[in-house]
């Protein structure tokens, strides 16, 4: 980062109160004894039951969850009550709802604004800002269970009083229209990360999944960069392309989150990131999430596993460091991929974490994964945001006055 190195943010965690208390791995230790006021009850026995402890205090801030568009495609967005569905008491159609999210010990999750390619222009526009329009109401209407989080301030709040972060993600640069004022809007909607682009190339940035047009960012593409650190909104590198990834960690000032991919070392899916990638991201700040959807964590057909899933953080620990990685299901996002995934809903993240401690992974490190790395980057693009305004006003850039005109 260029303007606040990484060490700056290391207080912003949200997990530097456990140190002096004890020695957190020991909180993980099934031969540790009974008693102690450590962070974890010490008397635990299995790594579920300890799983389950660690995500009562550093709950799982989840990156990616497609429920607003599958709503949206189920039932309109109807939120009459107990008309069309009812994530309070359980809803047998998704895999999300409220007994779910406490079950699985999630205490943020960034809904993902999706919208698929074929939808442009205004299209694009409109359809973003009915599912922004209806994660507010959906936040209105579970108010003992969500809140709305436009800050890691709004984001501890909500974890100490029992609800449920909810952050708004876009899914795809071209939700945009290519205009900055859109993009503006967006965040003072309540979007806080973007994503730069989706299946397919946006007219300024290139997708892992298309042929390459611009070879990383177009001018107006490292202008959308900049106004989201002014903003402080996240840059969303999922689904980019290699080179995008590295052009835009070379001109970003603040954390990128990498919200649903998994890594290409491991599992050689082009929307996984190369490990090239991820040995900038401790420079940079920035979290690589870890989806759950099969085709990223296994080669084939065959149901991707549990194991699968804690092989991928393993190796993104491993080469960019615990501070680095995060979770990043992709719910809800793509049915098809319902009958092979290894967790089966957002009940499922003990499972997960339950692995890691059978691996030897440490309260310390757990905590980072599952809460304190997306709460640094979220305040780290905040931080940031604060010293770019300083120095930057609102950008009137066009894409025809920095790219040329479309051909």
């Amino acid at each position: 980062m260029a303007d606040l190195a990484p060490a700056e943010l290391t207080d912003s965690t949200g997990i530097a109160e456990i140190s002096g208390v004890i020695d957190p791995d020991e909180a993980l230790d099934p031969e540790a004894g009974a008693e102690s006021d450590g962070p974890l009850p010490l008397n635990l026995r299995g790594p579920l039951a300890r799983a389950r402890a660690l995500l009562a205090a550093y709950p799982v801030v989840d990156g990616c969850n497609g429920l607003p568009w599958e709503l949206r495609q189920r039932t309109g967005h109807d939120l009459t009550p107990g008309h069309r569905f009812d994530l309070d008491h359980g809803e047998t159609g998704v895999r999300t709802d409220i007994p779910r999210l406490r079950a699985g010990g999630v205490g943020g999750q960034f809904w993902s604004l999706q919208v698929p390619t074929d939808l442009t222009g205004e299209a694009a526009v409109s359809a973003t800002l009915e599912q922004i329009d209806f994660v507010h109401a959906l936040v209105r209407a579970y108010p003992d269970a969500l809140h709305l989080a436009l800050s890691a301030d709004d984001m501890t709040e909500a974890r100490d009083h029992g609800r449920i972060a909810s952050l708004l993600g876009s899914a795809g640069g071209h939700a945009i229209d290519s205009s900055l004022g859109v993009l503006r809007s967006f965040y003072r909607l309540g979007v806080r990360s973007l994503a730069l682009t989706a299946d397919r190339n946006t007219p300024w940035a290139d997708s892992a999944t298309d042929a390459p047009g611009a070879r990383g960012l177009t001018p107006f593409g490292e202008e959308v960069v900049r106004e989201m650190n002014r903003l402080g909104m996240l840059i969303d590198l999922s689904w980019c392309s290699a080179d995008t990834m590295r052009h835009t960690l070379a001109i970003t000032k603040s954390p990128v989150l990498l919200c649903h991919t998994a890594a290409r070392a491991v599992t050689g899916h082009a929307r996984n990131v190369p490990d090239e990638v991820l040995t900038l991201l401790p420079h940079n700040g920035g979290v690589c999430m870890v989806t759950f959807t099969p085709e990223h964590l296994a080669c084939g057909s065959v149901p991707a596993s549990v194991q699968d899933v804690a092989d991928h953080l393993d190796h993104i620990r491993t080469v960019a460091g615990p501070d680095h990685v995060g979770l990043g299901a992709g719910f809800d996002t793509d049915p098809a991929s319902t009958h092979r995934s290894p967790v089966p809903d957002v009940a499922g993240y003990p499972l997960v974490i339950a692995e890691l401690i059978d691996r030897g992974w440490s309260f310390r490190d757990l905590a980072a994964l599952t809460w304190g790395n997306a709460l640094r980057a979220v305040r780290g693009a905040e931080l940031v945001a604060r010293a770019v305004r300083g120095r930057r006003v609102p950008s009137t850039a066009t894409i025809a006055r920095l790219d040329g005109p479309r051909v």
